[in-house]
């Protein structure tokens, strides 16, 4: 077998984030009768629904801890690692911290793949994780039904510079980082459709580190965060809002969307989890079209930041982002009570 020939998402049934349980069925799943041990040094634990789990090393800073791994959404096995590494970094990211060591989680159809194409899926996490500044220090493997791969993460944070998603204010201006829709590219790509263009656009921003997130650590008026990823730009709002004791407003017509969006919903080019997210989700949500519907709620493989910023620093902060070469506008923003509906789309 030709390590060139194989598609790699041949061989799963899910791709990427958009294979994640949804947030309905974890809510089951995390709920239990029987009280968590507390640990006084545990600032951050999945009580909050944050990106990553944070001990307080008593020295001012923090350690950060997280685990990220999904099926494959792309063909290539290089890429395929690449995109797997950047998701998992980027909680470290979306607390305000700096990675310093991963280890790898690798699960292998060795009956139907050989080890050569996983091989390639290590080279490609080694790639992006020589570009975080951090080793890949080792792993565990497993003989597996279906390809999965991903890392776990170690990140560092002085404590004041810690960012979480339950800490947004009233007033709060919201800003994504990247532009939504590779879920629906990832299906449009697992029906042979996707356009050679789109494929390319797709895999830059999976691959495209979300080291922002140490920088927006340094930044006092950046008052929340989190990454965008299977729960979708909503689903993850919801999270910040339900944290925060806040609701939200979004400009659909300012979010950033990837262009070609329609050609592939017209082609109903969307993936499962869309409607997983929406059923979890969607009774908190007014009223919106199908189409905002589909782009709102699609899971994000390795997305942007969404970065909650204080009304009265965002020209700063906007200035500060085109000073590092980004043009972003804020997307909507936080009021200060939490009601129904939690989110409303203008």
């Amino acid at each position: 077998m030709e390590t060139k020939a194989i598609k790699l998402t041949q061989y799963s049934h899910g791709a990427g984030c958009g294979c994640k349980i949804s947030p309905a069925i974890l809510d089951k799943i995390l709920h239990s009768p029987i009280a968590a041990q507390p640990d006084t040094r545990l600032l951050v634990g999945n009580d909050k629904r944050d990106d990553a789990a944070v001990l307080d090393l008593g020295n001012g800073t923090a350690l950060i801890s997280t685990t990220d791994f999904f099926m494959p959404i792309v063909d290539d096995a290089y890429d395929f690692g690449r995109i797997a590494s950047a998701n998992a970094i980027s909680d470290v990211y979306a607390m305000g911290g700096k990675p310093v060591l991963a280890i790898a989680i690798l699960g292998w159809p060795i009956d139907k793949l050989p080890p050569e194409v996983a091989q390639k899926v290590l080279e490609g996490s080694r790639a992006i994780c020589a570009e975080a500044g951090i080793t890949l220090a080792g792993g565990h493997s497993i003989d597996c039904p279906e390809p999965v791969f991903g890392l776990a993460v170690n990140g560092m944070v002085n404590i004041p510079q810690l960012k979480q998603n339950s800490t947004a204010t009233a007033g709060c201006r919201l800003y994504l980082t990247k532009a939504l829709g590779v879920g629906i590219l990832s299906t449009a790509q697992k029906r042979g459709v996707l356009l050679p263009e789109d494929a390319a656009i797709a895999l830059k921003s999976m691959t495209t580190l979300n080291k922002l997130g140490e920088v927006f650590g340094q930044m006092d008026y950046v008052k929340a965060m989190t990454d965008v990823t299977g729960f979708g730009l909503l689903g993850h709002l919801s999270e910040m809002c339900e944290g925060s004791g806040l609701s939200a407003v979004i400009e659909f017509d300012k979010v950033p969307v990837i262009p070609s969006l329609k050609y592939y919903l017209d082609q109903n080019c969307f993936p499962g989890g869309t409607q997983r997210n929406w059923n979890s989700y969607g009774n908190k949500v007014a009223p919106v079209t199908e189409e905002q519907r589909y782009i709102l709620a699609d899971p994000q493989t390795s997305g942007g930041l969404l970065v909650a910023v204080a009304e009265e620093s965002m020209d700063d902060f906007e200035e500060e982002m085109l000073k590092m070469g980004y043009h972003i506008n804020a997307i909507g923003w936080l009021n200060s009570k939490a009601g129904a509906p939690l989110i409303t789309v203008l």
